[in-house]
């Protein structure tokens, strides 16, 4: 079985994909054809070839673009609208109709409303009229005929195609030829629009550069060659030499050289030098990082003042902005609840409404009478009047209404650091009314971090700087640089950032005794470090055992020093609060998430402590993985829609137990993206008020757009019911409300990251 991706050019309307859909399905071998019109990608599988596809994909009047993205033939450039309109043979036909048509709305349609004769005769206006529809509809008959032959089905370009024709048949030839090329035109507009929006996604490839530059071996050097035997290949002598090469022909495990500036262009580790790089392009994080050897750089991210040597950890192709940009087109392609029901309407709406226009033009004169032809210039005939309801029934702006504003919104979290997974997952978490948190990783660091240093000869009690409490700190670090426990690499860290990790030399003859303490030699002093449950029977402290059990209870692990068998003081280190998450939850309260529940497997302190930092509403500690899941389903029970955070690896069962699951970014990135419906790329909880008010928004706009579309809709069919409108009217509302829903979805693209819109939220169904 063959599968074979295709991008498809000249498409205009969502329309259009579903006919394509259908066309390519109807081929001998094909057992599935998805066409989504958001990423203009077809996707088709069974015994088919490639060239079938592609003859077929033809033979309905669009084509496909090659492997280098340029179209097999005038692929429009989106640059601007009228270079759009130009850049393709059909949009250009519609813009020479247009310049056809001017003399009949001119002459035909606006004098005769202020009372002026027209001066041209009325076969000239009528010829130009005819000229302008057979212009500008000429894709559109033909579209029509193939939809018919080829898919045997009635679709838009039919309607217009009927009506148009109508038109002419009862001498309405400047609205014939008006309609047309509006229709025209409108269906341009609404193609252009949705390239741009397709852009948005797009243009993410162009933060990643094209060249970079490498270390490799000096190959068949002219200055070397037949010294020491020399006869070719890397040159000994040289060594390595910076190079310029294609991105693409990186391999990985060589090191690239990344000077202040340049972006960085592959995931990697920096092998060498510090620089802080601004990695908004990948996790949105306003504020750029301090990097330093050891730390992992994404592709696409900037570099800042220094110079940085880097190892290539990735291909490419698997880089983390080429796997945002491959799922977020594919969240593209994932219908949400709505879309599917709107596409679904539209399948039985166009068909009802041929129907109905029928029965309009029908029973009317047949059972009362009613004129069926205009039988005066002010009366309208019941035959217009039907044509006018097949203008009117034009669903593009209905269909586009929904797309247009998930692809935006998918597009604008991208951008921010908020990878929606579909947009299924858009529409679900707009109706959340309970958030569940991991607590480790999530609402905390996920690394311990010294909390409190208390030195026995403290002269301020712990509560202003203290040099007994700093020499503490330093002689403790002298020991625990020697550790790899976490607890010891949070000391060390903590010395680090107050400049006294040099004030003791390394410990010596250091020994660890497994799960008790830690022993070593500094500067002639036996200096160990161990729990409070050690001290107890070695060391007596009781200055501060009450404290350091104060601390234990405040879920801190108290580190107790002594030398010399005479006890020290203790350094209280905990897992700490994520910065920013106290106000992330203080937002989501303010958005109208009342429960914000940590659901952790530390102990209860452990858990009320950091509870009480960040402000959520409820605690459940000492929870198994099973324990988390019942606990979301209970959740789902009691609200409805119930979203999960967590690291997107531990917490798996818990996050698909969930409405949606949210995955936390950072360092575990490539797993996040992998595991939940929404990724937060970057480590900052921040990003979870602002995918919510993304998510209503989304969803705020698409009911506005539909009720738009339908209430317009309604409106000009019970005008051209009473005979109080024309064709060319009706045409020009599709058009504008097609492009007005279109520009308001479009506005979520810009939705700032930090906005404090008042959505209301999406109420459950």
């Amino acid at each position: 079985m063959n599968e074979s991706i295709l991008e498809i050019t000249g498409m205009d309307c969502a329309e259009c994909a579903r006919g394509i859909e259908r066309g390519v399905a109807r081929l001998d071998g094909v057992q599935s054809c998805s066409l989504s019109y958001e990423t203009a990608k077809l996707r088709v599988q069974g015994n088919v070839t490639r060239e079938q596809v592609i003859a077929r994909v033809r033979e309905l009047g669009y084509d496909v673009a090659t492997e280098d993205g340029q179209a097999t033939h005038n692929r429009p450039p989106a640059s601007a609208f009228f270079q759009f309109m130009l850049g393709r043979r059909d949009t250009a036909l519609a813009v020479l109709g247009g310049a056809l048509i001017l003399p009949g709305l001119f002459f035909d349609e606006l004098l005769p409303v202020v009372g002026i004769a027209s001066p041209l005769p009325e076969a000239w206006i009528a010829a130009c009229a005819i000229a302008a529809l057979a212009t500008a509809g000429l894709p559109v008959f033909r579209s029509a005929w193939r939809a018919l032959t080829v898919n045997r089905e009635i679709g838009i370009n039919a309607l217009m195609s009927i009506a148009a024709v109508g038109a002419v048949f009862i001498g309405a030839y400047t609205e014939a030829g008006l309609v047309m090329v509006l229709f025209a035109v409108g269906e341009a507009l609404e193609g252009y629009t949705m390239q741009r929006a397709r852009h948005a996604i797009r243009s993410l490839l162009a933060v990643a550069p094209n060249e970079a530059t490498v270390l490799r071996p000096c190959i068949d050097c002219k200055s070397h060659l037949g010294q020491d035997g020399y006869t070719g290949g890397p040159c000994p002598f040289c060594g390595l030499e910076e190079q310029r090469v294609p991105v693409g022909d990186l391999r990985v495990g060589e090191t690239v050289i990344v000077k202040p500036g340049e972006r960085i262009p592959m995931d990697g580790r920096i092998l060498s030098g510090a620089s802080s790089v601004n990695q908004a392009p990948i996790t949105g994080e306003s504020i750029p990082v301090d990097k330093q050897a050891g730390d992992a750089v994404f592709a696409g991210s900037i570099n800042g003042p220094g110079v940085l040597s880097i190892e290539v950890g990735r291909p490419a192709a698997d880089n983390t902005l080429s796997r945002i940009i491959r799922m977020v087109e594919a969240a593209q392609e994932q219908r949400a609840p709505t879309q599917r029901f709107v596409d679904r309407f539209a399948k039985v709406y166009t068909p009802a409404v041929v129907l109905i226009a029928a029965l309009v033009a029908i029973v009317p004169p047949a059972l009362f009478g009613a004129p069926l032809l205009n039988p005066d210039p002010h009366t309208q005939g019941w035959l217009y009047r039907a044509l006018e309801l097949l203008v009117v029934a034009c669903p593009c702006a209905l269909v586009i209404s929904t797309p247009v504003s998930l692809i935006s919104a998918i597009a604008n979290g991208a951008r921010n650091g908020v990878l929606f997974k579909g947009g299924a997952h858009v529409e679900t978490l707009s109706r959340v009314r309970a958030i569940a948190f991991d607590k480790t990783g999530t609402l905390t660091t996920g690394r311990p971090s010294v909390m409190q240093v208390r030195s026995a000869r403290c002269a301020t009690n712990g509560n202003e700087p203290c040099e007994q409490c700093d020499d503490l700190l330093a002689l403790a670090t002298a020991i625990e640089r020697r550790s790899e426990h976490p607890l010891a690499r949070a000391v060390v860290e903590r010395a680090e950032q107050s400049g006294l990790s040099n004030k003791y030399p390394p410990a010596q003859a250091v020994t660890a005794l497994a799960g008790r303490a830690i022993v070593g030699s500094v500067n002639g002093r036996e200096v160990i470090i161990g729990s409070h449950t050690f001290f107890e029977h070695t060391i007596p402290h009781q200055l501060h055992c009450q404290e350091a059990q104060a601390a234990s209870r405040a879920g801190h692990t108290p580190l107790m020093v002594g030398a010399d068998g005479q006890y020290l003081g203790y350094i209280a280190v905990a897992d700490a609060a994520r910065p920013g998450s106290r106000q992330a939850l203080a937002e989501l309260r303010q958005d109208g998430v009342g429960m914000l529940i940590m659901l952790t497997g530390d102990n209860t302190a452990t858990a009320q402590r950091i509870g009480d930092e960040v402000g959520v509403t409820e605690i459940r500690a000492n929870l198994l993985p099973e324990d988390k899941v019942e606990a979301v389903r209970a959740l789902r029970r009691q609200f409805g829609y119930v979203a999960m955070v967590g690291d997107g690896i531990n917490d798996a069962p818990a996050l698909a137990a969930a409405n949606v699951g949210i995955a936390m970014g950072g360092s575990g990135t490539a797993q996040a993206m992998e595991t939940a419906d929404i990724a937060l790329m970057a480590d900052e909880l921040s990003k979870l008020p602002f995918a919510l008010r993304l998510s209503r928004a989304a969803m705020h706009t698409i009911r506005v757009n539909i009720g738009l579309s339908i209430s317009i809709k309604l409106a000009v069919f019970a005008v051209a019911l009473l005979g109080l409108g024309s064709m060319w009217m009706a045409v020009l509302a599709d058009v504008g409300v097609s492009l007005l829903v279109t520009l308001n979805g479009l506005r979520l693209l810009a939705l700032p990251l930090q906005s404090r819109q008042q959505i209301r939220p999406a109420m459950p169904s």
